[in-house]
């Protein structure tokens, strides 16, 4: 039974950054993302029972180590559910840096949710799929959902997963600054950060907080306080981080240049607005109308040192979905 599937990645504008329970990956707060129309995941899940182990292949490469690991891990997942043992051959191809902060996980498991349940044989609505890809990857639960989605924080499994909201059309510009793989992994920061940073807990409040008032902002069409809530809480989030022991700086210095650029837009009268999730690159928030005026003006902006290449226009884009039903 072979099943192919096609995720992408979301960018928070409240962030989900902490878990109070690791194995379940149920999260500390609810969180709030825009799902794009770029960098598409491509995961295709083939179940062969004469495979005596998963074959993993990422990006034409057979994988290993945790990363394999980590495939295997969560289709025992899918195959307690559709009550097997056969193995699978799961063949990934993703077109978003790996590990840069860019939520190459959350579209990867999101991808690989869909394909393997349907491989599988499982028949499951929206938002059975998204609490099964937040057991790979907590954001890629949001990834299953198109446009603007809440993740639910929840009180446990059941409880715990996303599903759109309604609000304003929203697009991104994506600024790369660095494309490299991130030197600590957003699960050990995340680890980190409630173990030994000070500001853990006062992170945990203004989240709460944070979604909440971005719930009304939404329901108002509020593009202002949308854009003022983005970006205060992933400064708030950067600073939760920084604050760990041995300390984690994932903003670089044209990172916090960027969020400089966002502020002389405004003043400009193009409204945009800055947020990072665990990385140095950096995402513009603003209208769907306005995202090809705001890549042109950080084209242009001199200060801002980022060449038209690395500026990535994205709309809201769909949810994971099938291009090939299991045969």
């Amino acid at each position: 039974m072979t099943s192919t599937a096609v995720a992408h990645p979301n960018i928070a504008l409240v962030k989900y950054w902490g878990k109070r329970d690791d194995a379940l990956i149920l999260p500390d707060t609810g969180s709030l993302s825009l799902t794009l129309d770029v960098f598409p995941t491509t995961t295709r899940v083939t179940v062969d029972p004469a495979l005596a182990a998963d074959e993993i292949v990422f990006d034409g490469a057979v994988a290993t180590g945790s990363p394999a690991a980590r495939i295997t891990a969560f289709l025992d997942l899918v195959r307690a559910q559709a009550g097997t043992a056969a193995r699978a051959r799961v063949e990934t191809r993703n077109s978003v840096p790996t590990g840069a902060g860019l939520a190459s996980s959350a579209s990867g498991f999101a991808a690989l949710a869909v394909a393997a349940a349907d491989a599988y044989g499982l028949d499951l609505g929206e938002r059975d799929l998204s609490r099964l890809a937040r057991r790979g990857s907590g954001s890629a639960c949001r990834s299953i959902i198109g446009g603007t989605a809440i993740w639910h924080a929840g009180t446990d499994d059941a409880t715990s997963y996303a599903e759109h909201i309604a609000g304003p059309d929203l697009g991104m510009v994506i600024a790369v600054v660095d494309a490299a793989a991130k030197a600590v992994s957003s699960r050990e920061a995340m680890r980190r950060t409630r173990d030994t940073s000070p500001y853990a807990d006062a992170w945990v409040q203004a989240a709460e907080a944070d979604l909440a008032l971005m719930q009304r902002a939404f329901a108002a069409c509020d593009l202002t306080a949308i854009g003022e809530l983005t970006e205060s809480n992933a400064l708030r989030m950067h600073a939760a981080i920084m604050g760990c022991r041995p300390p984690i700086r994932y903003l670089a210095p044209q990172s916090i240049g960027l969020f400089d650029a966002a502020a002389r837009l405004r003043a400009a009268g193009l409204e945009a607005y800055a947020t990072a999730d665990a990385g140095p690159n950096v995402v513009f928030v603003c209208r769907a109308a306005d995202v090809g005026a705001v890549r042109d003006a950080l084209t242009v902006d001199d200060a801002a040192g980022m060449p038209a290449d690395r500026l990535i226009a994205a709309q809201a884009g769909p949810g994971a979905h099938l291009v090939e039903a299991a045969a």
